[in-house]
């Protein structure tokens, strides 16, 4: 209950300041759905008026293009904002502010901040479900719905400890800007079904950067598709993955030096 309070402070200071520019919050919300129109147009291309791909029709890979916008708005919004922020105070010794308050570090600084403008994300994601849904002719089982949003917090569980892991890295690393670019250009291949690759990339993308669990599985899922052996297996590797990166934070606080000495 705690944790939860200050969450619930954090958020309340996050929309505060978030209120104070109106305009920039609206703007952000309409470049993000000129950006999601934009985004829908390689698939578009690829799969529209054509044979499917993989079992993967236009209409089924909207779906997947519809989790790919609801978990880019969580890591531009939830993730992000937080946690670049520790890049800088890790190199300037000033974590220390952060570290002596009594709550757990990575609570605190998983929390510091969040980009509420991002909702519109989510919107935009509903807006894809809604007309991907209207071109099957169907509406999803509320079933299917329910084992879709368990997935998306195996997935949000995932995406958060790959940030966890490279920003763990910063006490290490000076410079982490080319990683984090690399993980988001790496995260923009999330918006394809994870089936359509093969080889060498299909296990890249489900082993080693686990993008199918993040967009492919709750797509399946919604859409009734998906084995639950394979939901099973999914949960059990985020749970697997975020115990891992809270061992790789819990490591590298150990070696943080801090600005006093």
């Amino acid at each position: 209950m705690r944790y939860l309070r200050l969450l619930a402070t954090q958020l309340r200071v996050s929309i505060a300041l978030g209120m104070q520019y109106r305009w920039e919050f609206l703007l952000g919300a309409v470049m993000t759905v000129v950006w999601t129109v934009v985004g829908l147009v390689p698939l578009h291309i690829a799969l529209a008026a054509r044979p499917p791909v993989q079992g993967w029709t236009y209409e089924r890979a909207l779906v997947v293009v519809g989790w790919f916008t609801l978990l880019k708005g969580i890591l531009e919004g939830a993730v992000n904002p937080s946690l670049i922020s520790v890049v800088d105070q890790i190199r300037k010794g000033t974590l220390d502010f952060t570290l002596l308050k009594p709550a757990d570090a990575q609570f605190l600084v998983s929390t510091a901040r969040f980009e509420i403008r991002k909702v519109a994300d989510a919107a935009a994601a509903v807006a894809i479900f809604a007309y991907a849904f209207a071109q099957m002719g169907r509406a999803p089982a509320p079933a299917h719905v329910a084992l879709a949003l368990c997935l998306l917090v195996t997935a949000t569980l995932v995406l958060y400890s790959i940030c966890i892991l490279v920003i763990s890295a910063a006490f290490w690393v000076v410079r982490l800007d080319n990683l984090a670019y690399l993980f988001n250009s790496i995260f923009d291949f999330a918006r394809w079904p994870v089936t359509i690759f093969s080889g060498f990339w299909r296990v890249v993308f489900t082993v080693i950067v686990p993008l199918g669990l993040m967009t492919t599985y709750p797509a399946e899922a919604m859409l009734g598709t998906i084995a639950p052996r394979t939901a099973a297996a999914a949960a059990l590797g985020a749970l697997t993955f975020s115990a891992v990166a809270r061992g790789v934070w819990k490591r590298a606080i150990g070696r943080y030096t801090s600005a006093s000495s």
